[in-house]
Formats: structure tokens, sequence, C-alpha cells
């Protein structure tokens, strides 16, 4: 009989564990992966891509993901000034083996017109073939469709009856469709960004403007919310890290994703705390960025560094992080829990450091890519090879230096009563 009542208390263990790991899919992206962004002008911006690459570098600084940035400026599904799809294809996406590969196309596909079904019907022909292209030649390889980000019909008035971006969210409609009926992830960047900017063009309609410039191509707010949107279809964790304190009874209560160490109270509250993940890096200074956050979720949904501390007994207390100040809390504070992904922290400049070599290796990739492999293509010799090849090495050193800077170090923690 006890070991029957073993066996149902395992069994009901397994199931529980079972429903947790059902509750909570894996990311999406694996050690190993090669990610090829593909798209138009939005793509080539190298914004909303290069926020995701650094995300996912400073969330998981084991996991080695190679990322590629093809993106073209006025591309559409049967190609544009990077020459005809297959072309692309071949030369911007096969080329780098991929594993993984997003599609965002539709923007200049709708001809900035009302819905055409002729002109629709050339961009559902033209997704099709790229995706059976794309599978053909790179079976295996998991494909992100994603729904085109809006034209800005929000903060200023659509240009003819029920506005361009309405024509986009049909195409995206469509996207959703065909990702539905095969192996294929949707992610929609449109209606979480319209939804964004409405509540921004509430909360400061000027400044709301700047979010997307020109209609179409955001600025680093609206890129930061549409790699949320694709982030959050890749399960993408909120949590950095969430620390939990008992400074009544010197007892770390809860330690996520983080190892603390050494709690002591020698006379302020002390402790050494090494993060497995860093937070997001955000220029707080760019007024259309910060809007951004405020009209999302986006710190609630994917940058949360939590430290709630109680059982303090003084009214205020100052919190140092290696002897910086990080900001002055009162005891309720600390008990309701403090968010530290906001706050100008070593860990914030550490992820700064690793988004600043994204934008560098980018840089170079971008260099290599469209300034001397395209335009001097024809070139008959042997230096041409080997600039490219030097280019490539240049790159690799700079992954390898981010891929370092993005690395867990410890830091000394204290709590000072004021």
């Amino acid at each position: 009989m006890p070991t029957l009542r073993r066996l149902v208390v395992f069994l009901l263990v397994l199931s529980f564990c079972s429903a947790a790991a059902l509750a909570q899919p894996a990311f999406y992206l694996k050690n190993g992966d090669r990610v090829v962004f593909y798209g138009d002008s939005i793509t080539d911006q190298r914004l909303y891509t290069t926020f995701t690459e650094t995300y996912v570098l400073t969330r998981f600084p084991k996991m080695k993901v190679v990322f590629i940035h093809s993106g073209w400026g006025g591309d559409r599904v049967t190609g544009g000034g990077g020459g005809p799809v297959d072309l692309r294809l071949e030369r911007d996406v096969f080329a780098y083996k991929p594993t993984v590969m997003t599609i965002m196309l539709g923007m200049n596909d709708g001809s900035y017109r009302a819905f055409d079904q002729k002109i629709f019907d050339t961009y559902a022909g033209g997704i099709r073939h790229i995706i059976e292209s794309v599978e053909k030649t790179l079976p295996g390889i998991r494909i992100t469709l994603i729904q085109p980000s809006p034209y800005d019909d929000v903060t200023r008035a659509p240009t003819f009856e029920g506005g361009y971006n309405a024509v986009l969210v049909r195409y995206g409609d469509f996207l959703k469709e065909l990702a539905s009926t095969g192996k294929l992830t949707i992610a929609d960047l449109n209606t979480p960004v319209v939804a964004d900017l409405r509540k921004a063009n509430e909360l400061d309609a000027e400044t709301a403007k700047k979010i997307v410039p020109d209609r179409v191509h955001p600025g680093a707010g609206g890129h930061l919310l549409m790699a949320e949107a694709l982030l959050k279809a890749w399960n993408a964790p909120a949590v950095v890290s969430a620390v939990e304190i008992d400074a009544a009874s010197k007892n770390v209560v809860k330690a996520e994703n983080t190892e603390v160490n050494g709690l002591a109270a020698t006379p302020s509250l002390s402790w050494t705390e090494t993060d497995h993940a860093l937070p997001m890096p955000l220029d707080l200074k760019d007024p259309a960025l910060a809007l951004s956050l405020r009209a999302s979720d986006f710190v609630d949904a994917l940058d949360r560094e939590l430290l709630r501390v109680t059982g303090l007994s003084a009214a205020r207390y100052t919190l140092e992080i290696d002897g910086e100040n990080a900001g002055s809390f009162t005891r309720e504070e600390f008990a309701s829990g403090i968010n530290l992904a906001i706050l100008p922290t070593p860990m914030a400049r550490q992820a700064a450091r690793v988004h600043e070599l994204t934008l560098r290796h980018n840089l170079v990739h971008f260099a290599r890519w469209r300034q001397v492999q395209v335009p001097l293509a024809d070139e008959q010799t042997g230096h041409l090879q080997n600039a490219l090849n030097s280019m490539d090495a240049l790159e690799t050193e700079l992954v390898d230096q981010q891929r370092a800077a993005a690395q867990p170090k410890p830091h000394h923690y204290s709590l000072i009563a004021q």
C-alpha cells in the first residue's frame, strides 16, 4: 500500500510538472540557430531586427545564435532594387544556410492605394513562391511570417477612405491564414503597434507622430514595439531576474534566474548577486521611445528585473550597486518590488555595450554586402574575395566581443538607511 501511495504521488507530481511545462512554452530560438531577417526598407532600417538580436544576446547569454539582416529598401515579393526575388533569395538568404527566417513584405506590395484584387493576387502568389523556394532549398527551416507593420493612419488622417493600413491588415490576414495551414509561425506586427500608437496619440499627440515619422518607416520607438510583437510570437520570457529578500530574518526568499550570496547586515543590508541575464538597453532620453514605453506593456512583458525586500525597519533607503547610487526608495516601495531594468545600473550599462556591438557588427555586414559584394559582383579579381573575407573576419571578431560583453558578472548590492 505505501508503494502504491508513493506511485500515485509521483504520477501527480509528474502531471503537475507536465502541465507547468505546457503553460510555459519554450523560447522559439535554439542554441546554434542562424536567423535571417528578410524584408523591405523597414527591415533594412536594422532597428526591430537589432533590438530583437540584442534581446536574445542579453537574455540568453550562453546561447549561440547568428543573426543576418537581409532587408532591402523598396522590395516587394517579386524583388526590387536588390534584384529579382530568386536572386535575392539565393544571395541574401540561402548563402547563409539559416535555420530560421523571418519574412516581412507588404508595405510596398499594396502600392499605397485602396485594396486592389489583382495587386493582392500578385502578393499572395509571391509569398507562396518565396515559402516554397525556401522550404525546397532549406528543408527543416523554421519560417516566421510577419504581418506587415502599420502605415500610420492614427496620428494623421488617412489619405483615402478606410486608409492604407486597412489594406495592410487584409494582407496580414492572408498571412495568418497561410500560416495556419502549414508549419509556419505568425507574428502580428500591426495590431499591437496600432493599439500602442493610439494610446501614445492620446498621451502626447505631437510626440506620437515621431513614432512612425513618415507614416511608413518607424523610428526607434516604433521598432521597439515591433520587436516586442515578434519576441512575444517567439514566446520570449518576461523575467530578467527576480530576487526577494526578507531583511528581518536575513533570508533570501526567492532567486529566479540569478544567484545571491553573502547576504549580511553590517549595518546596511548587502549581498552579491550574479544574474544570468541582462536587462534590455533602452534609451529613455529619446522622447518617442519613452512615449512608446509609456503606451505599451514592453517593460512588464519583456523587461522585468525585480528586487523585492521586506522586513525593512527604516522609512527610506538608498540602493547602491557596486558603490553607485541606483536610486532612493521607501520601505513600502521595496516591499512592493522595484524593477531595476528601468534604472541606471551597471547591468544596464553592460547591456548598452552589447547593443553597441550589435549595431557595429551589423554595420560591417551591411558595408560588406551592399557596398562591396553586390556593386562589385562583376569584378574579375582575387582581391574582391580577399576583401570580403577580411570583412567577414572583422564581423566575426565583433560578434565574439558582443557575446563576451553579454556574459554574467557579479554585482555588490547595498541598502543604506537614510
